[in-house]
């Protein structure tokens, strides 16, 4: 992982109380993490850091856009995203960081890197099945969408192929009733 030096939060040297930290977030940010499913990205983060004298608590919010390509048509396109998190810091005897919502750090330490927390904010917030918006409301014309709307098969026509002339006769003794 390359150097991530603008994401840490030296905390030690921060009075009691809120404090406010914002992050503009590009491609670039992703390469750090070797992270590539984006042809762009802009994402603003706002983190909101609460010190207090035995804990920290930090809340991220992250609102933007990544453009992503469509997984029916693959076509490109800007996918708004938007996600919070909360996180608690707990002071320790050892680092721990299997539990999602807390954080221990060792005591004796005096800044802390949110960038892993910032990049799993953002990647989770991207939903599994990304679905261009033109396809929804039809707005959307691809050479792909055209050749699959001419071999659909109709529905209707199927139907009316594939009911048996016996059927019909069998259908007309219950109506002669």
């Amino acid at each position: 992982m390359k150097n991530t030096k603008e994401y840490l939060i030296p905390f030690a040297g921060l009075k009691l109380g809120k404090h406010h930290f914002e992050y503009q977030i590009n491609n670039a940010f992703f390469e750090i993490f070797d992270y590539n499913e984006y042809q762009d990205s802009n994402i603003k983060v706002n983190l909101v850091l609460e010190k207090t004298n035995t804990l920290l608590e930090l809340n991220l919010k992250h609102k933007g856009t990544v453009n992503v390509p469509c997984d029916l048509t693959s076509e490109d396109f800007d996918l708004p995203i938007k996600g919070k998190m909360k996180l608690i810091v707990r002071f320790g005897e050892e680092f721990n960081n299997d539990n999602e919502e807390l954080l221990i750090l060792p005591h004796g330490e005096f800044e802390i890197d949110v960038a892993q927390y910032i990049y799993e904010l953002i990647v989770l917030s991207v939903p599994l099945r990304r679905v261009h918006p033109g396809i929804k409301d039809g707005s959307l014309k691809t050479e792909a969408l055209t050749k699959l709307n001419e071999l659909k098969i109709n529905e209707e026509n199927k139907k009316e192929e594939d009911i048996d002339p016996r059927w019909d006769k069998l259908k007309k003794l219950l109506t002669d009733k």
